[in-house]
């Protein structure tokens, strides 16, 4: 289940403190400027700078 756009626009990177966006396969939340994804699990987001991964290309 995709993150709430409601909830999108509240939450920020806890790192640069910027735009997070929805990643396509739904399972975290990327940050463009910090290059990292923040997983969401049990529909929940994770937004700690330890538990988030390298971003990954999306291919077109």
């Amino acid at each position: 289940m995709p993150v709430s756009e409601g909830l999108l626009k509240i939450l920020a990177c806890p790192k640069c403190k910027g735009e997070v966006r929805q990643n396509r396969s739904g399972n975290g939340l990327d940050c463009l400027s910090c290059r990292l994804t923040y997983p969401v699990r049990d529909d929940i987001p994770v937004m700690l700078i330890d538990e988030a991964a390298p971003l990954e290309e999306e291919g077109p």
